[in-house]
């Protein structure tokens, strides 16, 4: 029996504190690398990448490469299976998305909004509903390819707590997900 005290118990709040930050921590990582079985259907590392994009008119080249490269690495999905840039049409030629793919060697497709729109998406959002007509650019643009989304919105941090870009990450079209987000 442990005494009252004692330094090598912890007391049982600090325990169910760290289990529920653990549990948390798992919730919000990527889809494929959850420990609790719950991950996308597909081993992803081998997989073409799609990486939806959304930025807003200031935003820069570097912008949209540090998102990409900081959401690949905490995905833990290679670089180099990237094999397009996708966003809504109305942005497919803004220098911080067109520069982006022109760096990365890769090929940028603009979607029509009305097309974003009826993809269902975790994240949709009244920010690009206002300002392009759907309420989802990144998640929706990224699984217009078909594929599973695997990493779901990121938002990189501009001025004022708003958001300059934001990217998902979605593996290329696999009949597992369609374009309603049903199976």
């Amino acid at each position: 029996m442990t005494a009252v005290g004692d330094p090598l118990r912890r007391p049982a709040a600090e325990q169910r504190h760290e289990e529920r930050a653990e549990r948390d921590e798992d919730r919000h990582a990527p889809l494929h690398s959850r420990s609790d079985g719950r991950g996308a259907p597909h081993e992803a590392a081998g997989q073409d990448l799609i990486v939806g994009v959304g930025a807003r008119s200031g935003a820069r080249a570097e912008d949209v490469l540090a998102l990409i490269a900081r959401t690949l690495r905490e995905a833990r999905l290679p670089p180099g299976r990237v094999v397009e840039l996708a966003t809504v049409a109305s942005a497919a030629l803004r220098p911080a998305i067109a520069g982006a793919g022109a760096r990365l060697g890769v090929p940028v497709r603009g979607w029509p909004p009305e097309l974003l729109a009826g993809v269902a998406v975790p994240n949709p959002s009244a920010a690009p509903l206002a300002a392009t007509g759907t309420a989802s650019v990144a998640e929706a643009a990224a699984l217009m390819g078909g594929g599973v989304l695997l990493v779901p919105k990121r938002k990189s941090v501009a001025g004022a707590g708003r958001s300059a870009v934001t990217c998902a990450v979605a593996s290329r079209g696999h009949s597992e997900w369609n374009r309603t987000g049903r199976t």
